[in-house]
C-alpha cells in the first residue's frame, strides 16, 4: 500500500528520486503511465498485470473503452530504479503532466501519483466539495 506525500525535484537528466517508502513496495521495476487529472500513475508490475487483465475485458465495440485503453497503454513505460533510487521519466510523460522541475509524489493505495507541484497546488486549492463527494461514496457502499 502506498500512502503519504513527498516533494522533490526532477534532475537535469529527467530523473526523479523515488521516495524510500515507495521503493520498498515497488521493487526494482514498475510501470509509469499517463494518469487522470493531469498527473502520472505508477503501478507495481503485479498491480499493472491485474489492471491490464481488467482492461482487456472491456468491449472492443465500445468507443469509450477503446479510447480509455488507448490513452492508458500509449503512455505506459516499464521503468527501472537505479542504485541511487532514481527513475527516469520519459519526455512525453513530463510534457503530458506539465512537469518542469518540482514534483509531488503521493501514495494512493495501490498506485503512486506524480504531479507537477503547480498542478498539485491548484488541484488542492480548487473548491472541491469533499462532503458532497463523501455522500456519493456512501452511495457506493463506502
Amino acid at each position: 500500500m502506498f500512502i503519504g506525500e513527498y516533494m522533490h525535484a526532477i534532475d537535469p537528466k529527467n530523473r526523479m528520486i523515488v521516495p524510500a517508502k515507495f521503493r520498498e513496495n515497488l521493487g526494482g521495476k514498475f510501470i509509469l503511465t499517463k494518469g487522470l487529472d493531469g498527473c502520472l500513475y505508477i503501478y507495481t508490475l503485479e498491480d499493472w498485470k491485474e489492471l491490464e487483465t481488467k482492461l482487456k475485458k472491456l468491449p472492443l465495440t465500445s468507443k469509450d473503452a477503446r479510447a480509455f485503453v488507448r490513452f492508458f497503454f500509449s503512455g505506459a513505460n516499464e521503468i527501472e530504479i537505479d542504485k541511487q533510487g532514481r527513475a527516469l521519466i520519459p519526455q512525453n510523460l513530463l510534457e503530458y503532466a506539465h512537469i518542469e522541475k518540482e514534483i509531488v509524489s503521493i501514495g494512493v493505495s495501490n498506485r503512486i501519483e506524480i504531479w507537477s507541484k503547480r498542478n498539485w497546488e491548484e488541484y488542492n486549492e480548487a473548491n472541491v466539495d469533499y462532503e458532497a463527494i463523501a455522500e456519493k461514496m456512501s452511495e457506493l457502499g463506502i
